[in-house]
């Protein structure tokens, strides 16, 4: 088997970019008192770490396990061995299910950066969705993973 490697890009990253630049020019122009100023600077300056952590998510086979990550910085992201990885199918994430790195009661956990095509994992019992523009691709091939794994 020759791997998995899929990066999905999304466009919400100019989002965080635009008010990161807004919160910059209104720091610098305010000509208010300097802890407003400093405090509009540091906030633009974690709006842009923040797009720079969510301009794509990664999903690549690492040998002995399926890895997910956001980038290009990749300060977040999610792993799981394959051996415990029961089941995958093509699925759809619901609106409330959201964009980013999340868990909810009843849901399980969602990792997606944009649109709702997915891939529903079930691991040791437990639901996680995997958002992608390639459901289809990712199934087959964590399907057939989970059997060499077995």
């Amino acid at each position: 088997m020759n791997g998995y490697e899929h990066t999905q890009r999304a466009p919400l990253y100019l989002l965080l970019l635009a008010v990161s630049a807004i919160m910059g020019l209104a720091g610098i122009f305010s000509g208010g008192a300097p802890p407003a100023s400093i405090g509009l600077m540091l906030m633009s300056v974690l709006f842009a770490v923040i797009a720079a952590c969510f301009a794509h998510l990664t999903v690549r086979d690492q040998v002995d396990k399926l890895i997910v990550r956001f980038g290009p910085v990749p300060l977040f992201g999610w792993s799981a061995r394959w051996e415990d990885i029961e089941s995958a199918e093509v699925g759809r994430s619901m609106w409330i299910d959201g964009w980013g790195i999340h868990w909810l009661p009843g849901r399980g956990m969602t990792i997606n950066i944009w649109g709702l095509d997915c891939v529903v994992l079930r691991i040791n019992g437990r639901i996680v969705r995997i958002g992608t523009d390639d459901p289809e691709g990712l199934a087959e091939y964590v399907q057939q993973r989970i059997a060499e794994s077995r």
